[in-house]
């Protein structure tokens, strides 16, 4: 059982929360905008990008939405999610929303996962599985080391990706969802992301590094004035088994509500099931 309950210490920090749930930090709007603005310029964006991650940590806890949206062959579909992460013990709880099947049918249950370092727990999973009973998948097995697998990104991941950052441009500033945020493109190699994530996320990446079609992974990512990550979208590319068709698969993390409690529980061992599970 992990749990852990956070609450955001009062401070100089103001925070406002917009329709969608994220926030507005309210300081660094005294003066000297422009200024700031050439201060960040002149960081080496990569290097802001490799202690993206970090920032996350000492922020302790969040909220996340997330989107997946996979193409081949001219099809098309959206899966997602919405939960809480805690970043300091790596574990996080997302509700999956699977798409309706092409005949415009109810859609599947949603699936509740649990994130855990080096594991995958969901319930709901179907295919002959008890309703009662969870499933545990270890990522470290799966070839895209849980990147795409369950349907989101887990987002600790996707901020350790950003390890492995390669080239990155600063983009100038924007917004998120009313939150002021710098925009960074570039590019990671999930090789160099491996070699530099926690452990929790090392054999992952290192999977999805020899998994994928490729290990160089494109992305967007924007971060607030506290270094944090309030979106990033990674642009993966792999060859499905079955037909060895090439999917493309762009997956968006968003991050709000920094401080949320988090209560994640994982499943005991009696709770886990056994059997084989349909493809």
């Amino acid at each position: 059982m992990v749990e852990r309950q956070r609450k955001r210490a009062d401070g100089a920090v103001a925070l406002a929360a917009a329709a969608t749930g994220l926030l507005l930090c309210a300081t660094g709007c005294a003066g000297g905008g422009p200024a700031s603005d050439d201060a960040r310029t002149a960081e080496d964006p990569v290097e802001v990008l490799h202690g993206a991650a970090g920032h996350l940590v000492h922020a302790g806890t969040s909220k996340a939405r997330t989107s997946m949206e996979m193409a081949t062959g001219g099809t098309r579909v959206t899966i997602r999610g919405e939960g809480v992460y805690d970043f300091a013990d790596q574990v996080g709880r997302l509700k999956v929303l699977l798409p309706q099947d092409p005949a415009g049918a109810e859609g599947h249950r949603p699936i509740t996962e649990l994130l855990a370092p080096g594991a995958l727990y969901m319930k709901n999973r179907g295919a002959g599985v008890p309703t009662d009973k969870w499933v545990r998948v270890d990522t470290a097995t799966l070839s895209d080391g849980n990147l795409v697998t369950g349907g989101a990104t887990d987002p600790f991941a996707a901020a350790e990706l950003l390890r492995g950052a390669r080239t990155a441009t600063y983009m100038g500033r924007t917004s998120v969802a009313g939150a002021a945020v710098r925009h960074y493109r570039g590019t990671a190699d999930l090789t160099v992301a491996a070699r530099d994530a926690s452990a929790g996320n090392r054999e992952a990446l290192r999977a999805a590094a020899k998994g994928f079609a490729t290990a160089t992974v494109p992305f967007d990512v924007y971060l607030d004035d506290q270094g944090r990550i309030r979106k990033v979208r990674h642009r993966f590319s792999f060859v499905n088994g079955q037909q060895k068709d090439t999917v493309a698969v762009s997956s968006t993390t968003l991050l709000y509500d920094f401080g949320a409690p988090v209560d994640v529980r994982l499943p005991k061992t009696k709770d886990i099931y056994a059997g084989r599970i349909a493809e």
